[in-house]
C-alpha cells in the first residue's frame, strides 16, 4: 500500500515518520495486545514471546506503507492469509486485532488525515485474514 506516486509525493511511510514511527506503532500495538482483555482471543493465537511477531509486522508495515521492502526481501511475497492459516482467526480475533491496531495508530500517528488514509486498507486486510 504505497502512496508514493511518480509525481514526487511522499510515501505514507515517510509521512508518518519512517522507521521510528513504525517501531512506535508496532511496539504500542503489541503492548496493547498483551494487556487489553478485549484482545485476548487475538493474543492467544500468538506465540508466548511476541518479539518475532513484532519484527515481522515492523518489516511488513515498512514496505506496505512505501518504505524499504524489508519483509519481501527477507521472506518473499507476503501471502499473509496463507501464512496465517495455522491460526484460527474468527470475529473475536479480528475485532481484538483491529482494536489494538486502531488504538496504536491513533496514539502514535497524530495526523488524522494519515490515519484515515491507512485505516480502510488495514480494516479490509484484517477481515480478509479471517479463516473461521
Amino acid at each position: 500500500m504505497s502512496d508514493n506516486a511518480d509525481d514526487g509525493s511522499v510515501s505514507l511511510y515517510e509521512a508518518i515518520g519512517g522507521e521510528e514511527a513504525i517501531r512506535r506503532l508496532v511496539g504500542r500495538f503489541y503492548d496493547l495486545m498483551d494487556t487489553l482483555p478485549e484482545a485476548k482471543a487475538c493474543r492467544d493465537i500468538h506465540p508466548p514471546s511476541l518479539e518475532g511477531s513484532r519484527q515481522k509486522l515492523f518489516e511488513y508495515l515498512t514496505g506496505w506503507l512505501g518504505g524499504p521492502p524489508l519483509y519481501t526481501t527477507k521472506y518473499g511475497h507476503p501471502r499473509l492469509r496463507s501464512r496465517h492459516l495455522h491460526a484460527p482467526i474468527g470475529p473475536d480475533e479480528i475485532t481484538g486485532w483491529l482494536l489494538c491496531f486502531e488504538t496504536a495508530l491513533e496514539e502514535t500517528v497524530p495526523d488524522e488525515r494519515l490515519r484515515e488514509a491507512i485505516l480502510p486498507q488495514v480494516r479490509q486486510l484484517a477481515v480478509h485474514m479471517g479463516n473461521r
